[in-house]
């Protein structure tokens, strides 16, 4: 049957709008069915606590289960290539870390470009690493360590848990602006108990791994690597304040496959932003030495960009490579 020209006109213009018309309707939907949120590091690690906590109340606000997926191994990359490879719907999330950012950089031959293949959903939180010594170092404050340092260059032992790692790059990044020379011991297993007993002098650890050496005098703390001072350690300096413009983090943050619908990320960037400004929830981050956070995909985005350009320049600065 050959139908008048107005007619088809008026079906083809109906037909073309009807994949418009149904993206907001399954937004709307989302999720349907469990989300897999992938962890690059091993279960009990920081990232994977956070993303536990998140995924829960995801799971409250969302009425679908958020399931963790350990796939620790290459630096997290992985991980991170599982969720590039997957489909762009939404059911497939990424834990993103401070790894992520200096990953882009250490490993030379990935396949996948981690800014380009990883949509940013919403940061989660942040946390300080702690500069911490064995006792029998002869320096109370940041600024009799660096005095320390200078006198004895290539002496002092940094332990971190591996090459490119953020305890390594924090204490790289640290010579770099203060001009100290020491020498990298990287682990791939537990480094703190060499550090407490003296055979490794310095590290540049998460706090929740030191805290409890530190309060039983085991350890030394000199500062914390963030901005402001942890609520953990109220009584611990900045590194930032004896060197100016010194900050190192961790952090945590959710990812997508790129071309993941945006109204897909908007929800849930309002579900984990809504979350995470819930004080009880704050308070359940602070416990752990987090500090909560929350804002849009794009600020995410601009972050990630950020730190990815500053531990690339640390990282090729220092001729860094990847264990």
């Amino acid at each position: 049957m050959k139908l008048p020209r107005r007619r088809f006109l008026h079906l083809a213009a109906g037909a073309a709008a009807l994949p418009v018309l149904s993206r907001p309707a399954a937004a709307q939907s989302y999720p349907t069915r469990p989300v897999r949120i992938v962890v690059g590091l091993p279960a009990g690690s920081g990232s994977d606590i956070a993303a536990r906590i998140i995924g829960q109340s995801l799971q409250e606000r969302l009425g679908q289960p958020f399931v963790i997926d350990n796939k620790p191994g290459a630096g997290a990359n992985i991980a991170t290539e599982d969720v590039v490879r997957a489909p762009p719907d939404g059911y497939t999330l990424l834990m993103i870390g401070s790894f992520n950012a200096s990953n882009a950089t250490l490993y030379e031959n990935l396949n996948f470009n981690f800014l380009r293949d990883i949509a940013p959903v919403a940061i989660v939180d942040r946390s300080p690493l702690v500069m911490a010594v064995n006792p029998s170092v002869p320096a109370n404050t940041v600024a009799e360590f660096i005095a320390y340092a200078k006198v004895n260059p290539g002496k002092i032992n940094m332990a971190s848990s591996g090459n490119g790692t953020i305890t390594h790059l924090a204490g790289q990044l640290f010579e770099m602006m203060a001009s100290v020379d020491m020498v990298h011991i990287p682990y791939r297993g537990s480094y703190l108990p060499d550090v407490v007993a003296g055979q490794v002098q310095v590290t540049f650890t998460p706090v929740p791994v030191a805290v409890g050496s530190i309060r039983a005098g085991k350890l030394r703390a000199l500062a914390v690597t963030t901005a402001t001072r942890s609520p953990v350690l109220p009584d611990i300096p900045t590194v930032g304040e004896f060197v100016p413009g010194y900050e190192a983090p961790f952090w945590d943050g959710i990812g997508a496959p790129n071309n993941t619908p945006a109204d897909v990320i908007d929800k849930l960037n309002a579900a984990i932003n809504a979350a995470l400004a819930d004080p009880a929830m704050k308070a359940r981050f602070a416990d752990l030495g987090y500090t909560a956070l929350t804002g849009t995909p794009a600020d995410f985005g601009k972050f990630i960009a950020v730190e990815t350009e500053k531990w690339g320049k640390v990282i090729r600065a220092a001729n860094i490579r990847a264990e």
